[in-house]
């Protein structure tokens, strides 16, 4: 790594200024309105807010976004416009890209590849892709992050406490602490393309025998620490077939339901962006839709199995009725001083997320419900009973599973899939053990040269 990619003070101190000053002045805003008395300033908060960070690009609007999609972590307000933020950078120019590449791979990279594309293929928060050629004539995707990122997370994770104490000014349900710190951890996690490397090799592993999931090769000679060069893909966008016939919609969900929920449960492992950029669609033989691409593998979570197993003590307690294996799959997952309400009150959570699993019939996902209502309900009733009986505070691990739950859940709501979710659930935890997930995760990590989670 050169020394411009260092995590630099005078980078930091420059991210400050302009992270601080945008977010500080809607907060100043915030706090001038609560000394006047004015009680309903949410939406155009919410609206300045998202205005701020849109301006700045990079992490801070990663952390942003995925803010907004983990429940209750921010007021509805803010969650509703920080969602539609786009994660569309600008693309650096040719003559940055040049510089770059050669940073990377040499003063001949060039000669490294039959073609490259000056024009990026896609722009994201923390790098840009570019399609080319191998000199075998194979078609490649390559994804170099910007440069000072590491600089840039840093500043922005130490910025992230002004967006959560803008939350506490409305309320304390949710003690949001172990959020920033799982955050911190897979926003710096994605700056490590060799790591990124690591994951695609793991899950190459995980869905070798899934027809209908496919998992791109990396291309280790033309990789580095921040440039990561894999197979090209070809696929349409996922949202392109939901109005397609229900047989090709349902196969996308049965697909994106496998690609999901099969390395959580036999390896303890999820794909934790549930972005819908992520997912492509790619033609069979017949030039049907076939089924789907993984197309992203910085944001991947690693789980300790016992955490699976309370996921699946918690789904059994549910089925059954049986309290003491619920209370067991909450401590299990790290919740701490439990008592009746309080269970009571996380027990309507996950419900709401259980619940197609728990039905033994074809249906949506949604069942009847109004996309746009879909969930509102539960998470308003959690959140006026935790701002009564709480504050909770979120375990880690939870954050990214409930996070990846609820982004599966979208999916389906925009492809409106009929599955039977609770046959393909109970496939997915066919002779489960925790034991069984250890000794399977334990081999794919160690495959993938990835350590065990602690």
């Amino acid at each position: 790594m050169s020394d411009r990619e260092t995590n630099r003070f005078s980078a930091r101190a420059k991210r400050y200024a302009r992270v601080g000053t945008n977010v500080g002045g809607v907060a100043a805003r915030i706090g001038a309105q609560r000394l006047l008395g004015v009680k309903d300033g949410r939406p155009g908060n919410a609206l300045a807010l998202a205005s701020a960070l849109g301006g700045l690009k990079g992490p801070i609007m990663k952390v942003a976004q995925l803010l907004a999609t983990i429940p209750d972590a921010l007021p509805p307000e803010y969650a509703h416009e920080l969602i539609k933020l786009q994660s569309e950078a600008p693309p650096m120019g040719w003559a940055f890209v040049r510089r770059r590449m050669m940073a990377e791979l040499g003063a001949n990279w060039q000669g490294k590849f039959r073609s490259f594309e000056h024009q990026s293929a896609a722009a994201a928060s923390l790098g840009q892709v570019h399609r080319a050629v191998s000199l075998d004539g194979k078609p490649l995707a390559c994804k170099l992050q910007y440069p000072d990122m590491q600089s840039a997370v840093e500043a922005d994770l130490k910025q992230l406490n002004l967006l959560f104490a803008i939350r506490r000014r409305f309320d304390t349900a949710i003690d949001t602490s172990e959020i920033v710190h799982e955050i911190g951890a897979r926003l710096r996690e994605e700056l490590d393309y060799k790591r990124e490397a690591k994951h695609v090799a793991l899950y190459r592993t995980m869905l070798a025998d899934e027809k209908a999931v496919r998992v791109p090769n990396v291309w280790p000679e033309l990789s580095t620490g921040r440039l990561l060069t894999l197979d090209w893909l070809d696929g349409r966008k996922l949202l392109a077939f939901k109005n397609d016939s229900p047989a090709v919609r349902n196969r996308l969900g049965k697909a994106m339901y496998t690609a999901w929920w099969l390395p959580f449960c036999r390896f303890g492992i999820i794909h934790g962006d549930p972005h819908l950029g992520n997912y492509t669609v790619f033609a069979n033989a017949k030039g049907e839709p076939g089924g789907i691409n993984l197309l992203d593998y910085g944001c991947i979570r690693i789980f300790h199995p016992r955490f699976v197993g309370g996921v699946v003590d918690l789904y059994r307690g549910l089925e059954r009725g049986d309290d003491d294996l619920i209370v067991h799959a909450y401590e299990t997952w790290g919740f701490r001083r439990l008592n009746r309400d309080l269970i009571d009150t996380l027990n309507i959570w996950a419900r709401f997320i259980y619940g197609p699993m728990l039905d033994d019939r074809v249906r949506t996902i949604a069942d009847g419900v109004k996309p746009s209502e879909y969930g509102r309900k539960e998470a308003f009733r959690v959140h006026q009973a935790l701002k009564e009986k709480g504050p909770v505070t979120v375990p880690r691990e939870f954050v990214f599973m409930d996070r990846a739950a609820v982004g599966l859940g979208a999916v389906f709501l925009h492809l409106a899939a009929e599955l039977n979710f609770h046959r393909l659930f109970n496939e997915a935890i066919e002779d489960f053990s925790v034991a069984q997930v250890t000794a399977r995760q334990a081999g794919a990590l160690e495959a993938a040269g990835l350590p065990l989670p602690v």
